[in-house]
């Protein structure tokens, strides 16, 4: 088999596999609106929450030392107030902008993904758990 009809096969399966899951979850959502909005809505508040409060969220992280340093070599855990939470964030945005990393505003964004991917997973558990009983 060449290269050519690997790729076209596996891009034909990974099409087949997105329109299956495309289809159960459409069945999912017809099935089960209110648990699917119950998902959604917290996913979106907790998301939202992640976000507004990031800075605080990731100077909780930076003063346990799990996070390094700086690029100027000061260990993020010995700051305090905003240094510490801008270090924090920066340090979780793959470092400062000038030493090439996403900075503060990517650290935000992984903080608030994070907030959102928990919420999400936390209230389909829940549906879940309800389904179950139900």
């Amino acid at each position: 088999m060449s290269f050519f009809n690997s790729v076209f096969d596996f891009v034909g399966d990974t099409a087949k596999a997105v329109v299956d899951l495309s289809a159960t979850t459409v069945n999912i959502v017809k099935e089960h609106p209110g648990k699917v909005a119950l998902v959604c809505v917290t996913t979106v508040v907790t998301g939202g929450a992640a976000a507004a409060f990031a800075a605080p969220i990731a100077a909780a992280i930076g003063t346990t030392g799990a996070l390094g340093a700086t690029a100027s070599g000061t260990v993020i855990s010995t700051l305090k107030g905003a240094a510490l939470a801008k270090a924090s964030l920066a340090a979780l945005g793959g470092g400062a902008v000038a030493a090439g990393g996403g900075g503060m505003a990517a650290g935000a964004t992984v903080v608030a993904t994070t907030g959102a991917a928990l919420g999400a997973t936390a209230s389909a558990g829940v549906a879940i758990g309800i389904a179950k009983k139900n």
